[in-house]
């Protein structure tokens, strides 16, 4: 069993507004600070931190050894990671306001050049218990998914930032599609009529998040766990890589759900993309303490 994410690593820019700026306004940051950040490397180092054994798959620019190291420090294996010389490393520039809102520029860089020839030489290593993560913030999503389908293994795929067409292209070789409430209304007037995956995995925000079996039809729900936030910036990608190391774990899905739930809670109560995901046993704490 293990995690295979094909996934952008970012570096994040933030800076801390009173409020976010108006079409044409200027306005003067309070705090700046510069971190780890990406869906796929935060996505990476929340199914690490989770327990699972995660390999990345993406691509970086010549430098910026530091956020090698950092993935790498939370346990997340970069070995499949590339270093192009004609290419920045992405990254995001994150508007935060004083409710926790935020508003994100991103210059993929490094991310949309990744070789997929190697792509999926590095995923004939799949096992059929092994899990494919994928989003829309790099190149390669469809011949991944195809590979991990041959291969047997599940693929769960972040449809963000969203991107009909990217869905179409990908959605044949997926089997649980996750998103979140605005994406998941843009999905159903664009693809209306029956999905064919085999699970849809939606987050609700402060209003929790909800699982459907399309092959059975049972609907799981989980209530969000009521925290003060400080920055909701990567709660969406915290809660998808610890609950796809919960499944990957053997874990069923109310089970995946909770844990995925609190570890999102937590996440937001700290300023940060990927720097801020918490541990498992901080996971595990913060849920001793909430009810079932």
């Amino acid at each position: 069993m293990a995690i295979w994410n094909l996934g952008s690593i970012n570096i994040d820019h933030v800076y801390r507004l009173d409020s976010l700026p108006r079409p044409g306004e200027t306005l003067a940051s309070r705090g700046y600070a510069e971190g780890l950040g990406g869906k796929g490397a935060n996505q990476s180092v929340a199914a690490a931190r989770a327990g699972a054994t995660t390999h990345h798959l993406g691509a970086m620019g010549p430098g910026d050894d530091w956020v090698r190291d950092r993935l790498a420090q939370a346990g997340v294996d970069m070995g499949q990671v590339a270093r192009l010389d004609d290419q920045a490393t992405g990254h995001a520039i994150i508007l935060l306001d004083a409710d926790a809102e935020n508003a994100i520029v991103i210059h993929p860089g490094a991310n949309r050049a990744i070789d997929e020839a190697a792509l999926t030489d590095a995923l004939s290593a799949l096992s059929p218990s092994d899990t494919l993560l994928i989003q829309n913030e790099t190149n390669g999503q469809v011949a991944a998914a195809q590979a991990a389908q041959a291969r047997g293994a599940r693929v769960i795929y972040s449809a963000a930032p969203f991107d009909l067409e990217a869905v179409r292209a990908v959605l044949p070789h997926v089997s649980i599609l996750a998103m979140n409430e605005g994406e998941a209304q843009q999905l159903f007037a664009g693809i209306p009529g029956d999905l064919p995956v085999q699970g849809l995995l939606i987050t609700r925000g402060a209003h929790g998040a909800e699982y459907r079996d399309l092959a059975t039809g049972q609907v799981h729900s989980q209530s969000s766990f009521r925290v003060t936030p400080v920055d909701t910036t990567g709660a969406g990608d915290t809660f998808a890589g610890y609950f796809a190391a919960a499944l990957d774990g053997g874990a069923d899905v109310p089970a995946a759900l909770r844990l995925a739930s609190g570890a999102a809670a937590v996440k937001v109560t700290r300023a940060g993309a990927g720097d801020a995901i918490p541990t498992r046993a901080e996971v595990d704490a913060f849920l001793a303490d909430q009810p079932i």
